[in-house]
């Protein structure tokens, strides 16, 4: 029988694995270790979720400041942004709290199966066509409700040694996308990065950097919306989110360091068919629950 200090070990060191393997790929290690503790330490999927959504706010807090220090960031447009992700985040936890209490928990788990497995098409999608999206269109004409709200910036961009002026577009299909990114990450215990920064680089034409950064300190703000909703409705337990949040970070800043010595390409394949199996998993739980 496995005692406690054994299983808190166990749970710490399989975070730490999959905050460094979220770094690496880029899709951050919460949409990893739902699945992981509720799978394989069977956590009720609450408190999973609960201990997620507060790694998400240290690994966001710690990436963020370093990119705020750089000047890449803009704080106004991310706050602006936040009214939409925070609101969305709300409703989310409050909707996952609803379901679970209400003893409709299968549905969460079908939705995150369904979020694994479209992130495993994604990351085959860019593998295959090798599809570089850190170019964008940024938009630099002026712009009503941009110029309005000031929701425009510059950055100097070290790689291409040059200033790079922007001004935010179609900011009401940004705002939408950004609710729904808040929506997943409240109901699934997720960052959703990646539609904060679909938001903010497709639609509102912002440079990826920008993008990539500005999310990135979003994410925090968004995670801590949610945080409060769940740790009011009992679901953030200390014993389990504690050894998740160091272990994650940890992983984060070594995946973060090998990043940049490594190529990840080569572990592109294997995290496809990890996502692939814990996507089917959730899947079959959820049915199970029906």
């Amino acid at each position: 029988m496995t005692s406690l200090l054994e299983y808190t070990l166990l749970m710490f060191l399989i975070s730490i694995l999959a905050g460094f393997v979220g770094s690496l790929i880029g899709i951050g290690g919460g949409i990893i270790v739902v699945p992981v503790l509720t799978l394989l330490f069977n956590v009720p999927l609450g408190f999973a979720i609960g201990a997620s959504i507060v790694s998400v706010i240290a690994t966001s807090s710690g990436a963020a400041s370093a990119y705020v220090k750089d000047r890449i960031t803009n704080l106004r447009i991310g706050m602006f942004l936040e009214i939409a992700t925070s609101t969305g985040a709300v409703v989310g936890a409050v909707t996952t709290i609803f379901l679970i209490k209400s003893s409709l928990s299968w549905i969460v788990y079908i939705v995150f199966g369904i979020v694994l497995l479209s992130s495993s098409y994604d990351l085959y999608r860019k593998s295959k066509k090798g599809i570089d999206f850190t170019q964008s269109a940024v938009n630099a004409r002026p712009n009503r409700l941009g110029e309005s709200l000031n929701l425009k910036g510059e950055y100097y961009d070290s790689a291409l040694q040059q200033h790079i002026k922007y001004e935010a577009t179609r900011v009401p299909g940004g705002l939408a996308v950004m609710f729904c990114a808040g929506l997943v990450s409240g109901l699934l215990g997720i960052g959703s990065g990646a539609l904060k920064v679909i938001g903010m680089d497709t639609l509102m034409r912002l440079p990826f950097k920008v993008s990539t950064t500005t999310s990135n300190f979003m994410i925090g703000v968004t995670a801590a919306a949610s945080t409060g909703i769940f740790y009011i409705g009992g679901f953030v337990n200390p014993l389990i989110a504690a050894p998740v949040m160091v272990g994650v970070v940890m992983g984060s800043f070594a995946g973060t360091k090998t990043l940049v010595r490594s190529k990840p390409s080569s572990l592109r394949l294997v995290f496809i068919v990890v996502l692939l199996i814990l996507g089917i998993e959730m899947l079959q739980r959820g049915a199970v629950l029906v």
